[in-house]
């Protein structure tokens, strides 16, 4: 692909997720089924707004059905799914539409990620890419009935242990991901650098409330839920302590960071660096508050060998511990912000699930948040 980002003077070539790789082959095959001709090129519009144009490989098509794949592409930032080949075989049916995983894709076998248990494990950023593919295929095609997707990657079984996938308790493949559809290659200084560069441009704006994030569920969510005026928001990745620095330097009053209670835990353990790479300790630290609250040995136990923070919450919850554990995660939050700014300037934290909503503010979070309540940003 020709979509290329500047980063600390150099020209990266960026990449797509395997997420786009299925969209874009289901879309080819939904086509070819569908008229029964070949296709060699299909486009595809990422939810980050930016046109695929992309090569299906390995085609075949008869009446009935039609398979082809694309070719993973990860840019100037490879992974172990560079280069493979992700499939999709797209059959006419007389039922509802149906999205299923072949050879090579996961299956999720237990609670707590962003698929249930049993289903293939397709996110929904990539499940609702596939599905508008083959709907707007087969509204350009005139076709009013049902269409099943099989997607499968060669040799995905054997990549899939050398991810995280084996721990997730996701079973026999990869996993379909990315929610913006594009593989940004980003190294460390020049993520930072990216940063900085936009604090200076919100500083340069007279801009002095400062609204961070991790990434884009954070964004949504704050969006969508909270009725937060996103505008001017500054994307941090997983560089918390260079951007409450930065923020000092810059002479920022204030510093309002909202994020998932998977990122946000480590903050409260003084880990300055999100990354899974650096340090974890996400359900030590609430095993450890469940036991301050009252939580038994077994159940604190449960609560440590949860395989993601939400399923961890989930027990809280059911356990009546939740408001106090988020208390003491809070306050500890707050301790280590301050600390980082030496109390330069106010700081404030938001934590939130996907699937339990807002679970806990700092002591300065919600004054913060009034700022910048859509129209109201200084």
């Amino acid at each position: 692909m020709d979509l290329f980002t500047i980063k600390d003077g150099k020209k990266l070539r960026c990449g797509y997720t395997t997420g786009s790789c299925a969209a874009a082959a289901a879309k080819a095959a939904a086509v070819m089924v569908l008229t029964g001709k070949r296709v060699d090129a299909v486009s595809l519009t990422t939810p980050k707004g930016e046109v695929l144009h992309l090569q299906p490989e390995d085609i075949s098509f008869g009446p009935a059905s039609a398979t082809c794949a694309i070719r993973k592409e990860s840019g100037d930032d490879p992974d172990i799914t560079d280069g493979i080949l992700v499939y999709a075989t797209v059959e006419k049916t007389d039922g509802p539409m149906v999205i299923a995983g072949g050879p090579g894709i996961g299956r999720v076998t237990k609670p707590g990620l962003a698929c249930a248990v049993g289903e293939w494990a397709i996110n929904p950023v990539p499940r609702r890419m596939i599905e508008e593919a083959l709907s707007d295929a087969a509204k350009e095609c005139g076709y009013t009935g049902g269409l099943k997707l099989t997607l499968s990657i060669p040799g995905g079984e054997i990549l899939a242990q050398k991810t995280f996938n084996p721990r997730l308790g996701i079973v026999g493949g990869l996993s379909i991901l990315g929610t913006s559809g594009i593989v940004d290659p980003m190294s460390e200084q020049a993520l930072v650098d990216t940063i900085h560069t936009e604090m200076d441009s919100r500083r340069a704006a007279g801009k002095t409330h400062l609204l961070a994030f991790f990434g884009n569920y954070g964004v949504d969510f704050s969006r969508d839920e909270l009725g937060l005026d996103v505008s001017q928001r500054v994307t941090i990745s997983n560089y918390v302590g260079e951007m409450l620095d930065y923020a000092v330097y810059k002479d920022f009053s204030d510093v309002l960071l909202i994020g998932h209670i998977g990122k946000l835990i480590k903050v409260a353990q003084g880990i300055m660096n999100t990354h899974s790479r650096y340090a974890d300790g996400r359900t030590t630290l609430l095993s450890l508050e469940a036991v301050f609250a009252g939580a038994s040995r077994d159940l604190a136990k449960t609560i440590y060998d949860s395989l993601t923070t939400d399923e961890a919450v989930r027990i809280l919850s059911e356990a009546n511990l939740l408001t106090p554990v988020m208390e003491a995660v809070c306050q500890k939050i707050d301790h280590y912000l301050e600390a980082r700014t030496h109390g330069a300037i106010r700081t404030g934290a938001v934590l939130f699930s996907n699937v339990y909503g807002v679970l806990g503010y700092t002591s300065q979070a919600k004054d913060l948040l009034a700022v910048h309540q859509k129209g109201e940003v200084r």
